[in-house]
């Protein structure tokens, strides 16, 4: 889809591609990557006019909801829908996985020179535990050449280590904060809205610190319990370390954030984490 309608493309057989995939095309000269809008539609032209995908990315595909979240933006703003896809598509790089890291754990053999450094290598990975080699050197204090040295003597086994740290995951079961009986009525009139799946717009009334945030809390732990994810903004960035913190002490994690203030690998990491429904907590600036 360019910034502002879409283009047609035709299907190569070995493809499955699905509405919402993510896929590279060609477009002039150049090649381009896109969304799937729409499948099997009624075109005027000759097929054979048409040019083929040329590949699906690996990442997953957008929702139906999120292609008409973008339909509607585009409306409301009268703006081209290709030019507000390209905002959700703003991290390249997110599009590919990242590649594994190399690991090393130990491979059974006790290597016949065994020096201080080299037992406390071998001490660490103890148990089937794998590490960087960097992290072995800075947990064991020794230089990467022991490491590799363990390794070319056959006392240690590479490994590939996940490309990017997990996502950890919020508990909403965690012992929430003591509302008061007008701060539960209306929480569990919120929690309520959620249960039901009902769409609704709320606005808490109430000054600086008089718990709204609290009660809101009680919404999104009802969302995570049923599976859901939740998305959390900001009036401004700069208000979110607060936030943050009161988030942690609740659900024991910090959610995923999304700003312009993240560096290109972790705008990379909670990218790909939103769209396979790994982050269930999402918080940003309204901006």
């Amino acid at each position: 889809m360019s910034q502002g309608a879409a283009y047609d493309y035709s299907v190569p057989d070995d493809l499955n591609v699905q509405q919402g995939s993510f896929v590279k095309v060609p477009l002039g000269p150049r090649t381009v990557n896109g969304v799937v809008w729409q499948l099997n539609p009624k075109l005027d032209i000759s097929p054979d006019r048409l040019k083929d995908i040329l590949e699906i990315l690996p990442t997953a595909p957008l929702c139906r909801d999120a292609i008409e979240f973008v339909d509607w933006v585009a409306n409301y703003t009268m703006q081209g829908a290709g030019r507000v896809l390209r905002m959700s598509m703003s991290v390249p790089d997110a599009l590919y996985p990242k590649m594994p890291r190399k690991g090393y754990r130990r491979a059974g053999e006790v290597p016949k020179r065994l020096t201080p450094a080299r037992k406390r290598v071998l001490d660490l990975l103890e148990g089937g535990l794998t590490y960087a080699a960097a992290d072995i050197a800075q947990f064991a204090d020794v230089s990467p050449s022991v490491v590799k040295g363990l390794h070319t003597a056959g006392a240690l086994q590479v490994e590939d280590l996940p490309s990017d740290l997990p996502i950890t995951q919020p508990d909403p079961d965690m012992p929430g904060f003591e509302l008061s009986d007008v701060q539960k009525a209306v929480a569990d009139q919120l929690v309520g809205f959620v249960q039901a799946e009902t769409f609704n717009a709320t606005l808490l009334e109430g000054v600086t610190g008089s718990g709204k945030t609290e009660v809101y809390f009680e919404a999104i732990a009802a969302a995570l319990r049923a599976g859901k994810q939740a998305l959390v903004l900001l009036p401004e960035i700069a208000l979110s370390a607060q936030w943050l913190g009161r988030f942690e002490k609740r659900f024991g994690v910090k959610p995923v954030e999304w700003h312009s203030d993240l560096g290109s690998g972790e705008r990379r990491r909670n990218w790909r984490a939103v769209i396979e429904g790994e982050a269930r907590v999402v918080v940003g600036a309204r901006s």
